[in-house]
């Protein structure tokens, strides 16, 4: 549980209700206090001022999370769940205009509170009581389920089909997987800014080679093709067999949203964003948009290059049998599924950078146990013990699912229980617009029609992914990836509990959540225990 603590005598200041911005002044009295907030002002860990994102920089941030394992593996396990090519795209756009509506959610949000954590601030805004549960939910869906493991996998299992190794249990792919998330984790530990610089550079070569796949599928839609051209568009709406029910559009347009996830990945970083509400506006939309016309014409590119059951059963390596499609058996057309592997560790790096980041400022606040080590930046002036946790969540997820179909069930679980998050989000917003009581303004502003779109799709991803579908797509029981996520936002609430109330109740203190503005102006929440007098 968290370690710092004070006595009741020695603390000032007020409880986080949202609304009270008075910040808290610390005195002589409060070293107890104050050690920890100390030491990390030395190490410099709250600030980045050498590593200050711009709007270049933001918008890669969040394309290079856009354009990684999704578009160019996701696209079979959405046909395969709807059986429908008209369909399958006709979804991707409507991801985009759900990742829209989103978007607008984030921005009201984002642009008032300009803070690092995303959702974090957001729901402590909204939801002030019970005090600090909404923060440990969000705690324990970003800390357990907050990995790199399907980017991760889909790195390895590109190399191998690069390689022309065959992997049917995937193990090998599992421990290439293993290989990607330390390298990033470890570059990001020793040379935070070699890594920045490298997701920069890698976040302008996937929209090469995702550009490189819509011009290929134009030359597929004019026969240019190694193999009989598939006459994949004639009645593109009629079902082909395969899928088909509310379940499994449910999980097609999960996996949908799971390609475009990372739109609010800059949120997740808005403490190091120059500019925050110039900044954000600007490369927000920009990334979106030139990612949903991308992924929509990507889509067609391999209908146009791929046999309907060979999409069915291509999985992760769809981008690859396209190359081999269209270019042949060619040393080059084996090297192309190589740039892919290497765009998906851009991915890789760029998810770690962030949510690395959410996890210290959990840690900043003293809500993590041994928040002292999760919080430092020793010995680089990164967060190294953050990076390490999001290391080990990644590679336990790679490993604990058994043969089978393992990256549409870690995208699944990497994607269901945000959900749940952005349902209380959109929820939270619409209360802030129609409760005058809680004086809420933003530079930007999320109109009613937009956020309750937001909303009822959420709650749509939410809810039917517990009702049995009409045919099985994969070998996982149905239910696992959605009661597995619901699992790990109640565990935050039992976290909650021990921590807010029953360690507190036989241990004589109480949890109070206390201010602290640095030199900077940069405004420092902690909680910390308070003992009883």
């Amino acid at each position: 549980m968290p370690d710092t603590s004070v006595s009741s005598g020695t603390a000032s200041g007020t409880d986080l209700d949202g609304k009270d911005k008075a910040p808290f002044t610390n005195s002589k009295s409060d070293e107890g206090f104050n050690t920890v907030n100390e030491e990390v002002k030395e190490e410099g860990i709250f600030k980045f001022d050498g590593r200050k994102l711009g709007i270049t920089s933001s918008v890669f941030v969040i394309v290079n999370k856009m354009i990684g394992t999704g578009i160019f593996s996701t696209p079979s396990g959405v046909y395969k769940s709807t059986g429908s090519v008209g369909v399958s795209i006709l979804l991707w756009i409507i991801g985009g205009i759900l990742t829209f509506s989103g978007l607008s959610v984030y921005l009201e949000f984002g642009l008032q509170i300009p803070l690092s954590g995303g959702e974090k601030n957001y729901l402590e805004r909204v939801y002030q009581k019970p005090k600090y549960l909404a923060t440990s939910v969000f705690l324990s869906q970003m800390v357990l389920l907050g990995f790199s493991a399907g980017n991760a996998l889909a790195f390895g299992r590109y190399v191998l089909f690069a390689a022309g190794v065959d992997d049917p249990d995937q193990w090998t792919a599992r421990g290439l997987a293993t290989a990607c998330i330390t390298f990033a984790v470890l570059l990001h530990s020793i040379s935070p800014r070699t890594g920045m610089r490298l997701f920069n550079i890698l976040g302008v070569f996937k929209v090469i080679v995702l550009l490189f796949i819509v011009f290929s599928g134009f030359a597929a839609l004019a026969g240019n093709l190694k193999i009989d051209k598939p006459d994949n568009f004639t009645n593109a709406f009629q079902h082909d067999g395969i899928g088909g029910g509310v379940y499994n559009y449910a999980t097609a347009l999960l996996r949908i949203v799971y390609s475009y996830k990372g739109w609010e990945n800059a949120n997740y970083v808005l403490g190091e964003i120059k500019h925050p509400k110039r900044t954000l506006a600007i490369a927000a939309p920009s990334a979106v948009a030139g990612a949903t016309v991308l992924y929509t014409l990507a889509n067609v590119a391999y209908f146009a290059a791929i046999p309907k059951a060979e999409l069915a059963e291509s999985g992760v390596i769809v981008a690859g049998l396209f190359f081999r499609n269209v270019f042949g058996d060619t040393a080059g057309a084996k090297a192309l599924p190589a740039f892919v592997a290497i765009s998906n560790l851009g991915n890789v790096l760029a998810v770690s950078f962030a949510h690395s980041r959410v996890n210290q400022e959990f840690a900043k606040e003293g809500m993590l146990p041994f928040s002292k080590f999760f919080a430092s930046n020793k010995p680089f002036n990164a967060p190294a013990a953050s990076l390490f946790l999001h290391w080990l969540v990644t590679v336990i997820v790679l490993f604990a699912p058994p043969p089978g179909e393992a990256y549409e069930f870690i995208v699944d679980l990497y994607t269901y229980p945000g959900a749940w998050i952005n349902s209380f989000v959109a929820a939270g917003l619409i209360y802030l617009h129609y409760r005058k009581s809680e004086n809420w303004s933003s530079p930007y502003h999320s109109y009613f029609p937009v956020t309750f779109l937001f909303l009822l799709s959420n709650i749509f991803l939410a809810v039917v992914p517990f009702i049995p579908p009409i045919k099985e797509t994969t070998s996982y029981p149905y239910y696992v990836f959605p009661l597995v996520g619901v699992s790990v936002l109640v565990l935050g609430a039992v976290y909650w509990a021990f921590w807010k109330h029953i360690l507190p109740k036989f241990g004589g203190y109480s949890i109070v959540a206390e201010r602290n503005t640095l030199e900077d102006g940069t405004e420092v929440v902690r909680y910390i225990k308070v003992k009883h007098a």
